[in-house]
């Protein structure tokens, strides 16, 4: 079965370099679509923890601004004690004003800082993109 110089299956068994090549870029198709679909169904999966979690923080969110209102007010009746409601309900305004400009300046802040693409991403999918094209450097 095999020709006794080289070693190697008679010649009509063997496929032929184009045929290799062929096979090689259907396998990578195939792997590349199978990964695409397990990273969707992982992103789903996740898209629904992180939901759950956003919906929890909102009502926590919703928690803590009712909690800020009403000692918010009961600031305002605890001054009025010693001051006029109106005086009493200007000073806690103006702690509010004074708090609100305080983290809008620091959110401004950082949000200066973010970047406006993710740099390493996109230098990793050059690279993959460069592998690609020649697979064999």
């Amino acid at each position: 079965m095999s020709s006794p110089d080289t070693g190697l299956p008679p010649a009509p068994e063997r496929e032929s370099l184009g045929e290799l090549v062929g096979e090689l870029a259907q396998d990578l198709s195939r792997l590349m679509r199978q990964e695409l679909e397990l990273a969707k169904a992982e992103i789903r999966e996740e898209a629904k923890k992180a939901g759950k979690a956003g919906g929890m923080l909102a009502g926590a969110g919703f928690a803590g601004y009712m909690t800020a209102v009403l000692l918010s007010l009961a600031l305002v009746f605890a001054l009025g004690a010693v001051l006029p409601l109106g005086w009493s309900a200007l000073i806690v305004a103006a702690l509010w004003g004074i708090t609100g400009f305080a983290l809008y300046s620091s959110g401004r802040t950082k949000l200066r800082q973010v970047a406006p693409k993710p740099e390493r991403t996109v230098e990793s999918l050059k690279e993959d993109a460069e592998w690609a094209r020649h697979p064999t450097k």
